[in-house]
């Protein structure tokens, strides 16, 4: 997959391991992994797709500020004229700048209404309002409800 994730991974994997060992005085490793694998269980249920996002620079009518983490601008695909709240959680960034891209890990509201009509690949834009301030690619589908059913 993406180098990104393995870097997420990783570094998720050392701190897991390191606080079960400060935190729980827990230093079985099979212990330690049920651990990881159930925190990622939980954590998946949060994501629905990985996305590319590209932020619009002023000029070009995007945000006048930079965006955090954990944002949650309206989501707009091409097949519907319907938006969605969707909140995007940046891969390793804080803070993204008008002008800037970035990897981001998106939950969306509404999944009932995007069951099976989500593909790698697919563009979409993110707005406030009736402004689109970007434009972003899926990645990879975490949420398989999601994901077009190949006919």
């Amino acid at each position: 997959m993406d180098d990104a994730w393995k870097l997420e991974s990783g570094a998720s994997i050392q701190n897991l391991i390191k606080l079960s060992k400060k935190e729980f005085e827990e230093s079985d490793f099979d212990k330690i992994l049920e651990r990881i694998i159930l925190y990622y269980k939980n954590h998946f249920k949060t994501v629905d797709f990985i996305a590319e996002l590209k932020y619009y620079s002023e000029e070009m009518g995007g945000r006048k500020t930079q965006a955090i983490s954990g944002y949650r601008p309206q989501i707009k695909f091409k097949f519907t004229e319907m938006k969605t709240s969707g909140q995007q959680t940046f891969i390793d960034k804080k803070v993204v700048n008008p002008g800037e891209n970035v990897k981001a890990k998106i939950k969306i509201s509404s999944t009932e209404f995007y069951t099976e009509q989500l593909d790698e690949g697919m563009e979409f834009e993110f707005c406030e309002g009736e402004t689109i301030i970007g434009t972003g690619a899926i990645e990879y589908i975490v949420n398989k409800k999601l994901e077009k059913v190949s006919s």
